[in-house]
């Protein structure tokens, strides 16, 4: 990993990609990276999005790149400018949270050639317990899809198999299991799995060489 990486974050809805970005940044800061910004990029989902931590992510250190003032909880392809600028600012950690659809796909491929012009990871959120990933073939198709439409490689797989509360550790076994076999036949980086910080202490620290990283919720559900 480069000193002030480029991190992209992408992952359907329900995959939890922003509470996983979101703790990135939170982790990063805590390394003891000077600068980090992250950038809300989740033009379609009006829900889970990372802009809805803020305030609290600002008053830890973290900048967070958002539309601005009335615009911050319209469902609109709203993209703030100060993206670019981010991006080519390499005294910077940079995690965008991009949806993994065709707008939000789209979306960051107006910063292609930016990106291509610094390193970049970009690493795709699974929860095989949702439509369109609930299978080794599904998130073959799923990857090829967002790699074709954003024109960027992804780079590395992370495990987010969970059902909120009843997840179980077959669950997440069975999940990883999935996950595994797309990361060897694409020749993908997965070394991360993710569970739910209240229950935590239920799971194993690492499944066949594969960490567990404590996923810290900071986005409420619609209803709540």
């Amino acid at each position: 990993m480069n000193k002030n990486p480029l991190i992209i974050v992408i992952g359907a809805y329900g995959s939890g990609k922003s509470e996983y970005s979101i703790n990135l940044a939170k982790k990063m800061k805590k390394a003891g990276k000077d600068k980090v910004s992250l950038a809300d990029l989740d033009v379609v989902n009006p829900y889970f999005r990372s802009r809805d931590a803020q305030e609290l992510l600002e008053k830890e250190g973290i900048d967070v790149i958002a539309p601005e003032s009335s615009y911050g909880t319209a469902d609109l392809p709203m993209i703030s400018p100060r993206v670019r600028g981010a991006i080519n600012d390499l005294n910077k950690t940079v995690i965008l949270d991009v949806g993994g659809d065709p707008t939000g796909c789209k979306t960051l491929g107006r910063f292609e050639e930016e990106i291509k012009n610094r390193e970049y990871e970009m690493i795709l959120v699974v929860n095989t317990k949702r439509p369109f990933t609930s299978s080794a073939q599904e998130i073959f198709e799923m990857k090829s899809m967002l790699e074709k439409i954003s024109r960027l490689k992804i780079s590395e797989i992370v495990c987010n198999a969970n059902l909120m509360e009843f997840t179980d550790i077959k669950l997440i076994e069975e999940g990883i299991a999935i996950v595994q076999e797309v990361a060897k036949k694409e020749n993908l980086i997965f070394r991360t799995y993710l569970v739910m910080n209240d229950i935590e202490n239920k799971y194993h620290e690492q499944f066949e060489g594969v960490k567990k990283m404590n996923l810290e919720y900071f986005l409420n559900k619609p209803w709540e």
